[in-house]
């Protein structure tokens, strides 16, 4: 069965988001600034946002479990913008000749619901996406099963295996693998217009 769709996750796929970028201007010491990513705001507490949480609901106990961070601790929501500077290098254009073929374009993001609405605002090629999974709307994240199949409800419903999945994750990869998606674990634009041209969507 032939791929038709291309389904693309956003952060470090389409939109090239780094929270050091924006921590490398509140410490002097990057070895702090990686200390506090790695123990204070980290991955796992950042998840609960694209869960459905709220910058304010998730703040306060982390504030009160490292009162010496709390400015910096706000600064994740406060500043969150900050930690965005534009597209990944190469995705837009192949987003852009996808289009030229026709090819339907989706995306299913781990994206906390405050911050899509302003971030599809910021950049225009968000709006290139027929339609758009936000797991904060969902209250369902990747890699949970749930999330993927939802996604395919709201695609109409092809079968797996016409949809290409790509993400920067590797076990978002994995449980769409399991489900029957095509897929690929997203590194750079040039591999990924490999494996399109491979499967000859491009």
């Amino acid at each position: 069965m032939s791929v038709k769709f291309a389904l693309f996750d956003l952060g470090r796929v389409v939109l090239d988001w780094e929270p050091s970028r924006l921590y490398s201007k509140i410490f002097d010491d990057p070895a702090e600034r990686d200390w506090f990513l790695e123990n204070v705001c980290t991955l796992d507490w950042h998840a609960r946002h694209d869960a459905g949480e709220t910058f304010a609901d998730t703040r306060d106990d982390l504030i009160a479990a490292h009162p010496n961070y709390e400015a910096e601790i706000r600064a994740w929501g406060e500043r969150w913008d900050e930690m965005f500077d534009g597209y990944i290098s190469g995705t837009p254009e192949i987003m852009d000749r996808l289009a030229t073929r026709d090819v339907p374009l989706y995306a299913l993001t781990n994206m906390s619901s405050e911050t899509y609405p302003r971030h599809r605002e910021n950049f225009p090629k968000l709006k290139m996406f027929i339609d758009t999974v936000v797991s904060g709307d969902e209250g369902l994240l990747k890699p949970d099963p749930a999330i993927y199949q939802l996604t395919l409800k709201r695609m109409g419903s092809p079968a797996p295996e016409q949809v290409i999945f790509i993400d920067d994750t590797a076990r978002n990869i994995e449980a769409a693998h399991a489900l029957g998606f095509d897929t690929y674990l997203f590194d750079n634009a040039a591999g990924l217009e490999t494996k399109l041209v491979e499967i000859g969507l491009l």
